[in-house]
C-alpha cells in the first residue's frame, strides 16, 4: 500500500482472512461477492472496512512480503533509446511533471542506489486487491481518483498468502480489508458513496468486480 500524508490524512491498508477446505468444482479465476462495508471512527486514524467472500479453485491467493520480483514488482523504470534511466533533469517533453507516483527519488536498482529522480510507471500487479471510490452528486456517480492531485496515492493493496504451500487446494473464506485515514469525514462528509472491489490471484487472474450498496459514513458507522 502506498503511503501519503496530506493535510493530516494518513493512508494504510490492513487485511484479515479465514478459509476452509471446499469442493473441487470452484472457479479457477477467483470469484468474490460483496459482504459488508463499515466505518469505524477511533481516537486515531478511522477505518473504512470492506468485507468480501471469496472462492478459488487453486488457493493461489495472497502475496508474501518478499514477493517483489516480476511480475509483482512495484514499478517499471523508464529508459531512453540508449537504455539509460530517464532522470527528472533529462526528462523528455512527454514525461509528467514531478509527483510521487510517476517519479521515485534515489531508488535501489540492481542492488545499488541511483542518486537521482527516476521516471517510473506503476505496475498494477504489485497489488492483489483493487479499490475504486465513487461519489454520487446530482444523481450521478463520479469516480474519486486518489491517484490525482492533491493526494497522489491509492487504496489498492496486498493481502497476505492464505495458503503457505504451493499445492493446489480449493478454498473459500472471507477477506476484511481495512483502509485507515484521519480524513474520511473531512473529504466525504455527508456524500453518498460506493466502492468497487476486485482481487487477483498469483497467476494474475482477476476476479469479478463487486460493488457496495450506496452508503454514507453516518449510516455505516459502527455503534
Amino acid at each position: 500500500m502506498r503511503f501519503k500524508n496530506y493535510s493530516g490524512i494518513f493512508f494504510l491498508a490492513l487485511v484479515s482472512f479465514s478459509c476452509v477446505n471446499t469442493p473441487d468444482n470452484f472457479p479457477s479465476t477467483p470469484e468474490i461477492s460483496f459482504s459488508t462495508i463499515e466505518y469505524v471512527p477511533t481516537s486515531g486514524p478511522d477505518s473504512l472496512i470492506v468485507s468480501l467472500d471469496f472462492k478459488d479453485a487453486e488457493g493461489d491467493l495472497g502475496l508474501g512480503a518478499t514477493e517483489t520480483n516480476p511480475p509483482f514488482n512495484s514499478v517499471e523504470y523508464q529508459r531512453d533509446n540508449f537504455g539509460e534511466l530517464i532522470t527528472y533533469s533529462n526528462r523528455p517533453p512527454q514525461a509528467p511533471s514531478y509527483n510521487p507516483i510517476d517519479w521515485v527519488i534515489d531508488p535501489i536498482i540492481n542492488n545499488g542506489t541511483v542518486k537521482d529522480t527516476i521516471w517510473v510507471v506503476q505496475n498494477p500487479n504489485q497489488y492483489n486487491i483493487f479499490i475504486k471510490f465513487f461519489v454520487k452528486r446530482n444523481g450521478q456517480y463520479t469516480e474519486f481518483k486518489w491517484q490525482d492531485p492533491p493526494f497522489y496515492t491509492t487504496f489498492n493493496g496486498r493481502f497476505p498468502r492464505i495458503l503457505n504451500d504451493e499445492e493446489n487446494q480449493a478454498i473459500e473464506g472471507n477477506i476484511k480489508y481495512a483502509m485507515l485515514s484521519s480524513g474520511w469525514e473531512s473529504i466525504f462528509r455527508t456524500d453518498t458513496l460506493r466502492v468497487e472491489v476486485q482481487i487477483q490471484d498469483r497467476a494474475l487472474n482477476r476476479s469479478n468486480e463487486v460493488t457496495s450498496p450506496d452508503v454514507t459514513l453516518k449510516n455505516i458507522t459502527r455503534n
